[in-house]
């Protein structure tokens, strides 16, 4: 079984459900450590000023946001942590919206749920829920003291959160400067027709099994055939775990109740607090 990397609770309303976060995915990428050949010691980076070439050590060291072509605004460490957000160990769902309506472009990382600490009702509520409205929640998730966009969807028995890239950080297709012969390229109805035939041709299923990272495989193959040979140096490595407590879920049925409560409280109290508008009232005209 993986490894929990996170341990806390999803919550819509007034329900909590407590969940251990696993990786979904694991890297495949060659990771080649630098060693003296000398005496195989593992080499690492230096800390060099780019202007004089010369080594400097982490005391002078400042961190700086160009603001300005060659211009720095310099933070200290203690004002770089104030803009850290509160961890809550929480994933936060505000709301529940079509899974289709997510772009294909700010999907980044997705990481298992499992139920924790006699959550597996509750999960299976929110599970099937989701299924059942072909719904995904939308939620605020902090990891490693940053806040992050995700997407909470059912993947057949489980729960899946994927982190998604916040739309400022994905890039307009204008900027492809696309011509007007890609955008509006005139073809012909032969073509059209070839190239269908051409997919259809090439049809098939997805199997993941039959899809391999060739360079990783001959790498590796490599590394076992020299590993047999007696060519192989120890690295010694050390690791950290810990684990954070989160709370137990009360009765799941007197929370679902309370929650709606709370929601038609608020839709209410929303309706009765909006001004009324004069019928001969002047028009506005909103701004962005």
């Amino acid at each position: 079984m993986a490894r929990a990397i996170w341990k806390g609770a999803i919550s819509f309303g007034l329900v909590h459900i407590p969940v251990a976060l696993q990786s979904a995915t694991q890297s495949q990428s060659i990771d080649f450590d630098w060693l003296d050949k000398r005496s195989m010691d593992p080499v690492g980076y230096k800390r060099v000023n780019k202007v004089t070439g010369k080594e400097i050590s982490a005391e002078y060291i400042v961190k700086g946001i160009e603001y300005e072509k060659g211009r720095y605004v310099i933070l200290t460490e203690e004002e770089i942590k104030t803009a850290h957000p509160t961890s809550t160990q929480t994933i936060d769902i505000f709301s529940f919206i079509d899974s289709e309506q997510i772009p294909l472009t700010t999907i980044d990382t997705p990481y298992y749920l499992a139920p924790d600490k006699r959550g597996e009702k509750v999960y299976a509520l929110l599970r099937e829920t989701l299924s059942a409205t072909n719904k995904v929640a939308l939620a605020y998730v902090i990891l490693h003291t940053r806040q992050h966009l995700a997407a909470l969807m059912p993947i057949e028995s489980a729960l899946v959160l994927v982190l998604l890239r916040w739309p400022s950080e994905v890039r307009s297709l204008d900027t492809l400067a696309l011509t007007k012969s890609a955008t509006d390229a005139s073809l012909s109805k032969s073509e059209m027709e070839m190239a269908k035939r051409l997919v259809s041709d090439m049809a098939g299923e997805w199997t993941p099994e039959e899809y391999r990272d060739r360079f990783h495989d001959k790498v590796m193959e490599l590394v076992e055939t020299k590993a047999r040979e007696g060519e192989i140096e120890n690295v010694e490595t050390g690791m950290d775990e810990s684990e954070r407590k989160t709370a137990d879920i009360i009765d799941l049925t007197e929370l679902l109740k309370r929650s709606l409560r709370g929601s038609e409280s608020s839709k209410s109290s929303k309706a009765e607090a909006k001004p009324k508008v004069a019928k001969k009232s002047s028009k506005t005209t909103a701004t962005k």
